[in-house]
């Protein structure tokens, strides 16, 4: 495994800063022991030790004075059991199968089918859906929001990083905290799919607990790990033996996606990537919509489905037009489609919430068949020859022209647009020109025109050169 450059940025969180008192305490004490965490609690330490121990196990319920009151319902809540008391030392256990919110019936099976992936290596991309497979989980979720890295054993290491395309596949970042019985880091990871290794002493290897493995093109095996953004529920069905949920997203596989019990509810977590996705459930052979969910339509071979959309929430607003008996959305979200999306009349105008993907997007409204674009927002795209509306949705890089105040107008061509044959009207704002995008990784070239004049980026040195004596920017997006 080498380090490589890579395009998803995440923010590092190493341990919290009292993790090295916490644990260093001669009776307090977080440890890994080989299937279950082990938190010994001396209740003679102060509200602070205790308060700092608690937050290093990952228990935010509780706290010192409820110790120290006896109270330990909060901890016995998050899955921790009282396994022994000598005075006043507490000892609490949570074995770490528990953490399982996806219990596997033949993980084995796992290891022999290697996921491969036609992503950069390292970065795994395009992955519609993922459930994690573990032995044992050594790696969760925190009610804090950080997600938990632990590798039980290699006490005799003198250090062990975290690497993985979160970092980079840095071999600096990601130094891991002894403690007894192994080693624990915590992070901040967004959902979506990871691949990461330790490395222990300057030696590469893939997580011995986790059973889900993709090989990254180059040669080398790592392991995977899915931070989960849904869950499916289904309420009721207290008889059934077994269900099932299946979609577009896994080929309506119905013996894949097994949901797990828990009270009067069946529930899987999983990750799945946004856009739009149709499901079912299987409830002991028999296939059945969502209750739940309204929203349904026909699969493509005409089976009634719910639906799910995942991504981010763009709300369309438009101010007046009180008059109109009927106000539509569309824009190539929809294919351009007049008759699908109905707008919400208000007391001042009309809304429209609509979950759409990372990308950019054209749109008009249409009032009684009158199409026209947004009259309040300043940034315009040209389609086949139409201006229309645009926004974008997960911009990730902002186009900017300092100075031109007394131009009339600034727009932005490009390999994205193709070149003439699409373009974007920048907004100006104090003594720039402005407009954001969502860009795919990769490599762009672009111009902005400048009431019709053709210009490379002045603040851009990265440029080639063009035709008609114009040099070209290059922008990457990594």
């Amino acid at each position: 495994m080498i380090k490589r450059p890579g395009y998803i940025v995440v923010i590092l969180v190493l341990l919290f800063s009292s993790i090295g008192t916490a644990v260093g305490q001669k009776r307090s004490a977080l440890t890994i022991a080989d299937d279950h965490l082990v938190l010994r609690i001396d209740l003679k330490s102060s509200k602070k030790e205790l308060d700092s121990i608690l937050e290093v196990a990952g228990i935010s319920k509780s706290t010192a004075v409820k110790l120290l009151k006896g109270d330990f319902a909060a901890i016995n809540d998050e899955g921790w059991n009282i396994s022994e008391r000598q005075l006043d030392i507490i000892q609490f256990e949570r074995p770490l199968t528990d953490l399982n919110n996806n219990p596997q019936s033949s993980p084995w099976q796992i290891t022999t089918r290697i996921e491969q992936t036609a992503g950069r290596p390292g970065y795994p991309e395009n992955i519609v859906y993922g459930i994690n497979k573990f032995a044992k989980i050594t790696v969760y979720e925190l009610p804090t929001g950080l997600t938990r890295f632990i590798l039980p054993g290699f006490e005799k290491a003198k250090r062990v990083f975290l690497s993985g395309n979160f970092n980079d596949w840095s071999t600096l970042k990601g130094l891991m905290k002894k403690t007894d019985g192994g080693w624990i880091l915590d992070i901040r990871l967004g959902p979506g799919a990871y691949e990461y290794k330790y490395i222990i002493n300057g030696g590469w290897r893939t997580d011995p607990n986790n059973l889900l493995q993709m090989d990254d093109g180059a040669g080398n095996i790592n392991s995977v790990y899915y931070k989960y953004n849904h869950t499916f529920k289904l309420p009721g069905y207290t008889s059934a033996q077994r269900i099932t949920v299946a979609g577009d997203f896994n080929k309506w596989d119905g013996n894949e996606l097994l949901m797990e019990k828990k009270g009067n509810n069946w529930i899987l977590q999983m990750y799945l990537a946004d856009g739009k996705h149709l499901y079912r459930f299987l409830n002991d052979g028999k296939w059945i919509t969502d209750p739940a969910d309204p929203d349904k339509e026909n699969d493509e071979n005409g089976i009634l489905s719910s639906i799910l959309n995942m991504g981010e929430t763009v709300n369309f607003k438009l101010a007046g037009h009180l008059n109109a008996k009927k106000m539509m959305l569309a824009g190539n979200f929809n294919h351009w489609n007049p008759n699908e999306l109905y707008m919400k009349k208000t007391a001042n105008g009309w809304v429209l919430p609509l979950t759409l993907v990372a990308g950019n997007y054209n749109y008009k409204f249409i009032a009684d068949g009158n199409w026209f674009t947004d009259p309040v927002s300043p940034y315009y795209a040209v389609e086949d020859g139409v201006t229309n509306s645009f926004v974008p949705v997960k911009p990730n890089y902002t186009f900017k022209l300092k100075g031109y105040s007394d131009a009339r107008n600034v727009k932005l061509i490009g390999t994205f647009s193709k070149w003439e044959k699409g373009e974007y009207t920048l907004a100006h704002n104090n003594d720039e020109w402005i407009i954001a995008l969502y860009l795919k990784p990769g490599k762009y070239i672009y111009e902005f025109v400048v009431d019709g004049r053709r210009i490379k980026d002045p603040n851009n040195k990265l440029w080639e050169p063009g035709e008609d004596d114009v040099s070209n920017s290059v922008l990457w997006i990594e």
